[in-house]
């Protein structure tokens, strides 16, 4: 498939109602190969989308505050099996959710404390409200706030899982976004700014966006009953903290300049922001026989779709999800990956010497039309490069 295949693909994609704009990128060690912007930032609106977009890239902020936190870890301030609780003593506070008696919820201790390790690979029992009923009834019944509210008391929530004994997806970056804060003695926004957004030239990522670049941020769409979408009506309050699992924004080139050094090892245009050796154990599997869910399922449909495993062997690195087999036609085994709420995603696959990100902003995630346009830019870019698995 042709850039020229891949324009179309994408500009289809736009006009057939699937998305209301889009920026998608590839790059190699070398540069970027593919870069188009399509649509509107507004479907109400005329403004375009362009390349220097601002996007709500949610839950693909964990992969810049892993690497802030392995960081840490390389300087010898923290370590991978320290357990939580050393650094943050309010998370000894956190119990095991049971179940509940009638509307009391049945609470224990864990079994064993949650470390750093846990919280980067997802072990560590903490949930999200959107993708565990117990977590949102628990919330619900002690009026504790949902992860949206931007409160910090979302934090204080039980885990649902003894720490090490299975994968769940939920805050554990957020509280690995607090472990920055009380290492580094720096907030988190102001951490990310310092030692990753600036060395990598990454001038629009943020926490904190500006008036400009708010004027350049893609509204967020949901989609309709009738397959139609419409400018969404949900606002996220300031926050009280910086959330290191979903508070970041970025422009597409910004993420790319990202995955590109880490493609080349940790570093990008002589600026170091980690270790190579580190970089490899990142994006090994440390899941140690927790096992990962066949499908993720949502209580809340109104953010996610219930979302599948796809058929293929899989693992969890230092804060990436790692397909452990090659995806026919696109990613090879060993490949990163991960995606945000407002389904936009990316991919890093080292043996291809390929990454990729597609940005977008509509809910509920795991829209189904939205995926089938991210797997065809995918398998576009594979047959354009010639990297086919």
């Amino acid at each position: 498939m042709s850039t020229h295949d891949i324009d179309g693909l994408l500009q289809g994609a736009v006009d057939d109602g699937t998305l209301p704009g889009v920026v998608a990128l590839t790059g190699d060690r070398d540069g970027s190969q593919y870069e188009g912007a399509f649509g509107l930032l507004n479907i109400n609106g005329e403004a375009a989308v362009a390349p220097d977009t601002m996007f709500a890239i949610m839950s693909m902020t964990k992969a810049f505050v892993s690497v802030a936190a392995q960081q840490l870890n390389e300087q010898g301030a923290l370590e991978l099996s320290q357990p939580v609780a050393e650094i943050l003593p309010a998370f000894a506070d956190l119990a095991v959710l049971e179940g509940f008696d009638g509307d009391t919820p049945r609470l224990r201790p864990p079994a064993r404390p949650a470390t750093i390790r846990h919280l980067l690979t997802h072990t560590s029992g903490l949930a999200y409200s959107f993708g565990n009923a117990d977590i949102l009834r628990y919330r619900q019944l002690t009026g504790t706030p949902l992860e949206t509210s931007g409160e910090l008391a979302t934090l204080e929530v039980p885990l649902v899982a003894d720490p090490g004994t299975r994968w769940e997806y939920g805050i554990s970056t957020d509280w690995l976004g607090q472990v920055v804060e009380a290492v580094s003695g720096s907030d988190l926004a102001s951490y990310c700014a310092e030692r990753i957004f600036a060395p990598l030239g990454m001038t629009d990522a943020t926490f904190r966006p500006s008036d400009e670049q708010s004027a350049r941020m893609m509204a967020l769409h949901f989609r309709a009953p009738d397959g139609g979408l419409v400018q969404n009506s949900l606002e996220f309050p300031e926050p009280e903290f910086w959330s290191g699992g979903a508070g970041a924004y970025a422009t597409g080139p910004d993420y790319l300049r990202f995955l590109r050094a880490l493609l080349r090892g940790g570093e990008l245009d002589g600026e170091r922001v980690l270790e190579s050796e580190t970089v490899e154990l990142a994006l090994s599997d440390h899941l140690d026989g927790a096992p990962l869910p066949e499908v993720m399922r949502s209580a809340m449909p109104e953010l996610s779709n219930d979302v599948p495993s796809l058929p293929f062997a899989q693992g969890w690195g230092l804060g990436f999800h790692l397909f452990l087999e090659d995806l026919p036609g696109m990613r090879r085994s060993g490949s990163g990956d991960w995606g945000g709420l407002f389904n936009c995603s990316y991919w890093l696959d080292r043996t291809s010497g390929v990454v990729g990100v597609f940005l977008t902003q509509v809910l509920p995630f795991y829209d189904a039309r939205v995926v089938e346009a991210m797997a065809g830019f995918e398998q576009g870019v594979y047959a354009d490069v010639g990297a086919l698995a």
